[in-house]
């Protein structure tokens, strides 16, 4: 076994290239300046982990490293010893069943941002409000995350005028539940000033989706007739760097936590409506690690 084999042994990293299309470049003239600027965490906890090896997750009992892809636990690192971050809007992942936990980065989202992501394995797909929601995907009627919450609140203009005004049952049960969060957030500090106005530049966006899926085996997810319907975005300017390129696939196929790390940028800029100053960067905590460990073993092995 390689170098290189053993590295991205230690943690294989996602094939996953589904969120964006474009013309097609050199990934390797992509890679040689990747993930520069960032502010991340020390990564000297994961230094240390890597040079303890791998070890048996308490919960499946397989062999990990850093954390167990199964069970979306920490393996040889404490919880207080990563960044745990908070995202303005909640996200949603759907991953293909036959994507192999391992070689999938959606688990970084899910590790470091607990609160606000969840991953669901396709068909298990949860019941969205249309106009709340957008698909990061994309297609002939993609918008860019710059256009996307004004063409939310055009769709539901469009479909309150169009609509027969007879109250629907599972809509009904949403608002019920949602009336008693908001009397349970009643003894809670009142909401600012500033925090309305962020509010009000994204809603009605409740909630992202992602698909977490190698290429070829999107279609069955992207079909799927429970997401036809959604607005879908697509970020059109973005390059990955991932190490493991698929052949003959443009450099704008991102791997699942580079697609959430960019539409959370625009987000911020663009709908937010703020300076981005780093502040989703350690969503890249272990992706940035790993991206130096394999181009480590290349440089190593004289590729």
């Amino acid at each position: 076994m390689s170098s290189l084999d053993q590295d991205q042994q230690l943690y294989p990293g996602c094939r996953d290239k589904t969120t964006v299309s474009g013309d097609s470049s050199d990934i390797h003239e992509l890679s040689k300046q990747p993930l520069q600027g960032l502010k991340l965490a020390s990564h000297a906890v994961l230094e240390k982990a890597q040079q303890n090896g791998r070890l048996k997750c308490s919960k499946c009992g397989g062999s990990r490293m850093f954390f167990c892809y199964t069970c979306c636990s920490l393996v040889g690192v404490g919880i207080q010893e990563i960044p745990l971050i908070k995202l303005p809007v909640k996200i949603d992942i759907i991953k293909h069943p036959n994507e192999t936990d391992g070689k999938s980065t959606a688990i970084h989202a899910k590790i470091l941002a607990p609160d606000d992501v969840t991953i669901y394995t396709y068909p298990c797909i949860p019941e969205y409000e249309e106009d709340k929601v957008v698909l990061v995907f994309p297609g002939p009627g993609a918008v860019s995350v710059q256009d996307m919450v004004q063409c939310l609140r055009d769709r539901g203009s469009n479909r309150s005028h169009d609509s027969s005004g007879e109250p629907c049952p599972k809509r009904l049960k949403r608002e019920e539940v949602q009336d008693a969060t908001q009397a349970a957030k009643q003894s809670e500090p009142e909401t600012t000033e500033e925090e309305k106005t962020l509010e009000s530049r994204v809603f009605p966006l409740q909630r992202v989706v992602f698909i977490d899926s190698t290429w070829n085996q999107t279609n069955k997810i992207i079909t799927d007739e429970r997401l036809q319907g959604f607005l879908q975005v697509e970020l059109k300017t973005r390059k990955t760097c991932f190490w493991r390129s698929q052949k003959g696939k443009p450099a704008t196929y991102l791997a699942t936590i580079e697609a959430i790390y960019y539409f959370l940028m625009d987000f911020h800029q663009h709908c937010l409506a703020q300076r981005y100053s780093g502040e989703y960067d350690n969503l890249l905590f272990f992706y940035s690690y790993l991206h130096s460990v394999v181009n480590k073993a290349k440089t190593l092995a004289g590729k």
